[in-house]
């Protein structure tokens, strides 16, 4: 996710340049067949307006919904944030009895064992996702590297036979969250705490699982496809026509106007294929490029709020945005 108050312009260009490019390319040559033919290849310009106004309405509508798609995962990871919390604190306070220091320790930290299979499984690469294009920091081959890479962090929170147990598992934050409900079940048979704050527990768990379920719901659902592909083709048929209406509008300024074609064409055409390019790079809010929710840096938030009420030591430092940018 991208930080600072403001895209800067040549940033935009930048990986939105190639509709620009190109349609200044093919601008030209029309312009060029147009001027030193002499073949009137001009089209009007208001039915061409027309079908710009509809790809518009529509790509309106894409960007519309992919924002939908975006701010609802972040909404999700706010309740996580907030559940996290509480259940950080209720392990605090709740828990009374001998060596309850331990106990404590081990329920915060597969909280955020869960945390961190859930990021992981979140990043993993899904067919209609725009892998080639993953922040560097986040590694495009996280697929075949997740157990690796998951392994790494995930022994700092549990023990080694416990991650050896997930890791043949196909859904390994579902199972953490079920081995800490067997676990409160143990404790609440020792009567480390009472019924009702058992049901306490309980009921935070359930709301970490429907947090995971609603994460998962729109990573491994894809923006409809019929919707997202029509929004490209129909961009790309208006551009098409652009230069054509362009050289009617243009011609009757006078001869050397015939020119302004190419800029105005590509101006256009860029346009309205950013907005494609917005809408499309909306759509997967997990998948790990620039304008992603950034569920690492919030996860290591939650990290350290409950390790500081856990009074833990060597808690480590928030996520910093690099170049603007925090994942």
């Amino acid at each position: 996710m991208y930080i600072k108050r403001n895209y800067g312009f040549w940033m935009t260009f930048g990986w939105s340049s190639k509709p620009f490019i190109w349609g200044a390319i093919y601008a030209a040559v029309i312009t060029a067949v147009f001027y030193f033919t002499r073949i009137n290849t001009s089209l009007p310009w208001q039915p061409i307006s027309v079908i710009g106004i509809a790809v518009a309405f529509y790509l309106g509508f894409k960007n519309n919904s992919s924002y939908d798609r975006t701010w609802e995962a972040r909404k999700i990871w706010g309740s996580i944030v907030n559940n996290s919390r509480t259940f950080s604190a209720a392990v605090m306070a709740f828990f009374q009895g001998p060596g309850v220091e331990e106990y404590q320790r081990e329920i915060i930290y597969r909280h955020v064992a869960w945390l961190t299979a859930l990021r992981f499984q979140l990043r993993l690469s899904r067919e209609w996702e725009h892998t080639s294009e993953r922040i560097k920091s986040i590694n495009p081959t996280i697929c075949e590297e997740y157990y690796e890479n998951l392994d790494h962090e995930m022994r700092h929170y549990i023990s080694d036979d416990e991650f050896e147990f997930y890791k043949s598992k196909s859904n390994i934050a579902s199972l953490i969250l079920a081995k800490q409900s067997s676990r409160l079940q143990e404790l609440r048979d020792q009567n480390y705490f009472e019924d009702f704050r058992h049901m306490e527990f309980h009921d935070l768990i359930r709301s970490f699982y429907e947090d995971q379920g609603k994460s998962e719901r729109i990573k491994n659902f894809p923006f409809p496809r019929q919707y997202a592909s029509t929004s490209l083709w129909l961009a790309f048929i208006f551009s098409v026509f652009v230069p054509f209406g362009m050289l009617d509008l243009f011609n009757i300024r006078g001869e050397m106007w015939v020119w302004a074609t190419i800029p105005m064409s590509a101006l256009v055409i860029w346009v309205f294929f950013l907005m494609e390019k917005i809408g499309d790079y909306s759509e997967n809010p997990f998948e790990g490029t620039y304008n992603d929710v950034p569920i690492s840096s919030i996860a290591r938030t939650i990290e350290i709020d409950m390790r500081e009420m856990l009074g833990d030591q060597n808690i480590p430092d928030p996520l910093k945005p690099v170049n603007g940018f925090v994942m």
